[in-house]
């Protein structure tokens, strides 16, 4: 099968023959339609977090039809669609799965991470972390919501139930999120990097109340705010930004240090915390809201072999909505 390859961080992905996968018991094969481009993709190929699996398959927005099933597969069979997101794997038995925490695994495995993902013809996936599919969306458009959408999703939950709010960095994860936000009734405050007028009219159509650079201060207190892009210094902004007992959430998995801020940012009761991966409740909950709303994702499809390219789009700020590859 053919598939891009990362041989270390740091290098171009390079085009690759492969043996398909073998399913173990719990495992299905899937032949992939599309695989969405996330930003956790590029801090994996630019050595932003550690110890990946190498050789490895990047890619974690996974939507394609299964080909064949493990022996001990019960809840899909041949033909149906699926899509895997970043949780690929969990213990079951630590202290944070028995508590509904999966998301915190002490041993979590990830896919396109610690598993080969799906930049590639196929690839395997344990069942009981995939999922069915509505049919409202096409393979390329679904994608996006595998991670952009269930990170946001939980980003949001996390924000409370704040009614005006601040979303800095307008990327994928952003503009499907609005959409949710916006079916809640909350007001959407957008920040994007300073001077990007594509971005902030991309956020105005998606509805955003009002949007600017991510240095301005908004016309009104935020009741939260979240931070997608992955720079640091926009916390003690978001900070100034929020309202009395606001929250900032950090929804990346990756961020550039936070710098020293005044306390006085932080008292009034506001809570700075982050976003770590997602559990298999968020994608069901998420999954099932998402045709109802419906959320439409913006794209830009890349042949498989068009990888780098992608990547270095999205490293560039140069995308509006998400990238995704069509093997």
């Amino acid at each position: 099968m053919r598939a891009m390859v990362l041989a270390a961080p740091h290098r171009p992905l390079a085009p690759t023959d492969m043996q398909p996968c073998r399913p173990g018991p719990t495992d299905v094969v899937i032949e992939i339609a599309a695989c969405g481009v996330c930003r956790t993709d590029l801090h994996v190929v630019d050595g932003e977090l550690p110890h990946p699996k190498l050789p490895l398959v990047p890619g974690h927005e996974i939507v394609g039809r299964i080909v064949e099933t493990g022996r001990d597969v019960r809840h899909f069979r041949v033909g149906q669609r699926v899509g895997v997101p970043w949780l690929g794997w969990t213990c079951g038995e630590c202290e944070f799965c028995r508590s509904g925490r999966e998301n915190l695994c002490e041993f979590a495995r990830f896919t396109g991470y610690q598993i080969d993902g799906g930049y590639a013809e196929l690839t395997c996936a344990d069942e009981r972390y995939c999922f069915p599919l509505d049919n409202s969306l096409s393979d390329a458009h679904a994608a996006p919501l595998l991670c952009a959408g269930l990170i946001g999703y939980r980003s949001l939950r996390m924000a409370g139930d704040a009614r005006r709010l601040g979303i800095y960095g307008f990327g994928a994860a952003a503009h499907i999120v609005a959409q949710v936000a916006r079916h809640q009734g909350r007001e959407i405050f957008a920040f994007t990097r300073p001077g990007d007028v594509a971005a902030q009219s991309f956020a105005r159509r998606l509805g955003a109340v009002w949007a600017g650079g991510s240095d301005a201060i908004p016309p009104v207190p935020l009741d939260a705010a979240i931070i997608f892009a992955p720079v640091g210094s926009l916390v003690p902004m978001a900070l100034r930004a929020t309202a009395k007992g606001g929250t900032v959430v950090c929804g990346g998995i990756h961020m550039s240090d936070i710098p020293s801020f005044p306390y006085r940012l932080l008292w009034e009761e506001r809570v700075v915390r982050s976003v770590a991966n997602l559990t298999r409740r968020d994608a069901e909950e998420f999954l099932a809201l998402a045709p109802t709303i419906p959320i439409v994702t913006e794209i830009e499809k890349f042949p498989l072999e068009q990888a780098n390219e992608a990547l270095s789009r999205l490293r560039d700020g140069a995308l509006t909505g998400a990238a995704v590859l069509v093997p």
